[in-house]
């Protein structure tokens, strides 16, 4: 029975199917980052040799997983799928407390983790290979796709449920075995999840969890040579420097990175709609995802509008604990990330960026013991500045203008992520060049640049991606190797009689 830890109680690593307690013998509190007086259970600080025991686990069991047929993996999933889906309103409670978001999106979280774990328990159903034709006469040739081996998944704290699954959910449908590594601050989803899956049938060693810090476990299984692909999602600081590592050993990885989002809006554009987008994409989960909106780049007939529109929401914003029902907006997840934000907002300040509202800790009697940031605006954001290029993971938003279309597709392209972009034009033409130029792994028009769907690939490009897309039938092939078969049947006995 899937329940919210609290309080003084000590959670466990899952490792060959046991919880069983780290060897390190410490723990460290989940806090709820609304009100850190509230704690959500005590959870491993684990070290290297748990790392180690859960990839023995894992490649104890692949033999047995990769051998079972992928449709009856699917089916594992699709059981798990079954037991959540009769647990989203529990599910959203732990996140929100978790990790900050407001209760609505939290439970939009969780109803994107299940389309996902719905959509990967079909695809053990459509295991891609190819039949095509050879050069060769008599013969047969084809592709096959096959389980890489054991593989670990390191995932962060702003969509705790939803990531975990997305990257769990496709190596096992694959025929790999897991180790996966949620964020030291937001392990209770990922626990949930892990539970569902036992219940649903999973086998013993097929996902083992471990938390910890990243420089102790994390490195640990990227430097396990019986880990074959390693998945990734987190800063560009972190993720590189794991992908040096795992280059050493010429293994698979995937990483999700940062991002700095534009929406360039054009003289034609809806304003109501667009103000409503950005106000979405920028402020929507504290700012705190890798497709947030961080920039606006509007052309001149529309700046003034566009500007007094977002302001006036952004005032309007209500900030505090996600579990009220007329919040809005939640906090920053600790209190680093809040640290980071002001000084964002105090570096953007200080290179003449004009603060239009907002760009302070919010210390109300209602605030006062969480991590609160005030939704925060600026404008005469100049192209280079950091707040211009450099990646905040917070409520601030920063306007530039721009002379025309070419100039903002231009400031929209000049900072070295790609990850989304957005346009709100009623140009088709405009919209289209759009498409066409933007240098980011997925483009919204008349959209907010946040949103995934299970079906679609999901990934950028530039500093923001390596390897491939996530999601999709992109995010299970990751997961394999593509193997080309030759069968040469000249020399089949041949019978009438075949039955």
């Amino acid at each position: 029975m899937l329940q919210i830890p609290r309080g003084d109680e000590r959670r466990q690593n899952l490792i060959g199917g046991q919880w069983v307690a780290p060897s390190t013998e410490k723990y460290e509190p989940c806090l709820n980052p609304a009100d850190t007086r509230e704690v959500l259970g005590h959870f491993p600080r684990s070290g290297a040799a748990d790392a180690k025991a859960a990839v023995d686990a894992a490649a104890k069991a692949f033999a047995g997983w990769a051998a079972t047929p992928p449709p009856e993996r699917g089916r594992v999933l699709g059981r798990a799928h079954a037991l959540l889906k009769g647990k989203v309103d529990l599910l959203a409670e732990a996140l929100c407390r978790e990790e900050g978001k407001v209760f609505g999106e939290a439970r939009g979280e969780i109803l994107k983790g299940l389309n996902l774990l719905e959509y990967y328990a079909g695809e053990g159903f459509r295991t891609h290979g190819k039949t095509l034709p050879s050069e060769a006469r008599s013969t047969l040739t084809m592709t096959l796709r096959q389980p890489v081996g054991p593989v670990a998944l390191i995932t962060p704290w702003n969509f705790p449920f939803a990531i975990p699954v997305w990257k769990t959910a496709p190596a096992l449908v694959a025929g790999c075995t897991a180790v996966l590594k949620p964020a030291s601050l937001t392990p209770v989803c990922t626990h949930l999840f892990a539970e569902a899956l036992i219940e649903a049938g999973l086998p013993p060693g097929v996902l083992n969890i471990v938390t910890g810090a990243g420089g102790s476990v994390g490195d640990a299984l990227v430097d396990d040579p019986r880990i074959r692909a390693i998945s990734f999602t987190g800063s560009n600081e972190v993720g590189l420097r794991l992908y040096q590592r795992a280059a050493g050993r010429g293994v698979k990885v995937t990483l999700e990175m940062g991002g700095k989002n534009p929406v360039v809006v054009l003289d034609d554009a809806d304003l109501d709609l667009a103000a409503e987008g950005i106000l979405q994409g920028a402020f929507g989960s504290t700012g705190q995802r890798c497709t947030a909106t961080s920039r606006v780049v509007a052309t001149p007939a529309i700046v003034p509008k566009l500007t007094e529109a977002l302001v006036e929401k952004a005032r309007k914003i209500r900030v505090g604990n996600g579990m009220s029902k007329d919040v809005q907006m939640g906090p920053a997840v600790d209190q680093s990330q809040l640290e980071t934000d002001l000084e964002a907002i105090a570096a953007a300040r200080s290179e003449g960026a004009r603060l239009l509202c907002g760009g302070e800790r919010l210390s109300s009697e209602e605030h006062r013991n969480g991590f609160f940031c005030a939704p925060t605006v600026f404008d005469e954001v100049e192209p280079g500045t950091r707040l211009a290029r450099d990646e905040v993971f917070g409520p601030v938003l920063a306007i530039q203008s721009a002379r025309d279309f070419e100039e903002a597709l231009a400031l929209a392209n000049d900072v070295q992520y790609g990850l989304t972009a957005s346009i709100y034009t009623r140009d088709f033409f405009a919209a289209l060049r759009f498409v066409e130029k933007a240098e980011v792994g997925m483009v919204h028009v008349n959209q907010p640049t946040v949103g995934g769907e299970a079906q679609l690939p999901f990934g950028g490009i530039k500093a923001t991606g390596v390897g491939e897309k996530e999601m999709a039938e992109e995010g299970a092939n990751f997961f394999t190797h593509l193997k080309t078969v030759w069968l040469d049947y000249t020399g089949a006995r041949r019978t009438t009689n075949i039955y």
